[in-house]
């Protein structure tokens, strides 16, 4: 692949990517104000917290990893990087023992959900 195509479809990825975290983000935003509103989260931010919870195993609770361990925080990290960092994992492009496995079980929707989920957390 030359070059100048390799550069185009890199650029229309990241459209593609943007356009994804922003779209999720909307949700995610929709989504607080909808628990606001009612005092009771919805049920569709109960799905992505149950979904959240399943990295709990080793990035601790909400994302807050215990200082010194092996494994990153993921609680206030960038969405975009987050998402960037899942994906390289899901493809094979960043080496793990387990994470490229675990990225292959979640469909694009619940990858870009969980990054913005845990970005959203301090």
């Amino acid at each position: 692949m030359s070059r100048s195509a390799r550069t185009s479809r890199n650029s229309r990825t990241a459209r593609t990517l943007a356009r994804a975290v922003t779209g999720a983000l909307l949700a995610l935003g929709t989504l607080a104000v909808q628990a606001q509103t009612t005092g009771r989260p919805t049920p569709e931010a109960l799905k992505l917290r149950a979904l959240a919870a399943t990295c709990a195993h080793c990035h601790g609770t909400d994302g807050r990893a215990v200082e010194g361990e092996a494994t990153i925080r993921l609680a206030g990290l960038p969405a975009d990087y987050l998402l960037t960092q899942l994906m390289a994992f899901r493809s094979g492009q960043r080496p793990a023992t387990i994470m490229h496995q675990i990225t292959r079980g979640y469909s694009q929707e619940q990858l870009e959900s969980l990054s913005t989920y845990f970005a959203g957390l301090k």
